[in-house]
């Protein structure tokens, strides 16, 4: 487990080892969001990194229902 300090100025580094696994740059947008007494940094991704997302998804079907759609 990797540890960090929090600044007096309530400022947080994220340890090189994370850095690295997440590919995170400098500047780079994170969510913070806290649950059940625990916080999560969350990294907020650019269009460019989503290219691709869903590529191993493709197998998937998608079908509306009926009541999906608009009445005419």
């Amino acid at each position: 487990m990797t540890t960090s300090l929090l600044s007096p100025k309530y400022q947080v580094v994220i340890p090189k080892e994370i850095r690295k696994a997440l590919n995170l740059k400098p500047g780079q947008r994170l969510n913070v969001i806290e649950k059940d007494g625990h916080i999560e940094l969350r990294p907020i991704l650019t269009p460019e990194q989503l290219i691709g997302f869903l590529k191993d998804k493709a197998h998937l079907t998608f079908e509306r229902e009926k009541t999906d759609r608009p009445l005419p």
